[in-house]
């Protein structure tokens, strides 16, 4: 017998003794419920947010942009960019917007309607530091992360330093 013939069944009969048939059933299962888990990732929306105009057809804009109170802010986490010399739209100038979001569904007071927000994070510049809201209608937990407003979304981007967030209208939601 060579040594690879001798070394191949050593390493076999070795593990047989560690490893027994209902171990390797459950790493198995664990493997696999770990797979599971891969969906979950947050969801890069980049382009959809590039190709949506951010006020289009919206009937009348209801409230302050700089209060939590302002209906888009239904599910906001952080610090508003209206306050931080951006707007509603758009990050303050020397930030970018972290290219993944998180996503709530606001009810506009002038219209009735429901809307599809997209809360993007402004990445690069230390912290705002005014105008904090937390406000969690429709928060999901960090296990559902496209609609969890408490992760740092800037871990994307290529400043990992949290700034302040938006809130932009991607559409009329189509469902209540």
């Amino acid at each position: 017998m060579s040594w690879i013939d001798r070394w191949t069944e050593g390493s076999a009969r070795d593990l047989a003794r560690r490893l027994s048939r209902r171990g390797f059933l459950a790493r198995l299962g664990v493997a696999l419920a770990g797979g599971a888990a891969l969906p979950l990732l947050p969801v890069s929306r980049r382009a959809a947010a590039q190709t949506t105009a951010p006020n289009e057809g919206i009937a009348g804009e209801a409230g302050d942009p700089a209060s939590c109170q302002y209906w888009r802010h239904c599910a906001i986490d952080g610090f508003l960019c209206s306050c931080c010399g951006g707007s509603q739209s758009a990050c303050p100038p020397g930030t970018q917007m972290a290219p993944i979001t998180w996503i709530g569904t606001c009810r506009n007071p002038a219209d009735g309607k429901q809307y599809i927000i997209s809360y993007n994070d402004c990445c690069g510049k230390d912290f705002c530091g005014r105008c904090v809201c937390s406000r969690n209608e429709g928060d999901r937990p960090a296990y559902f992360p496209q609609k969890s407003n408490d992760i740092n979304w800037c871990l994307a981007a290529e400043s990992t330093v949290y700034n302040c967030s938006t809130a932009i209208v991607l559409g009329v939601a189509l469902e209540s």
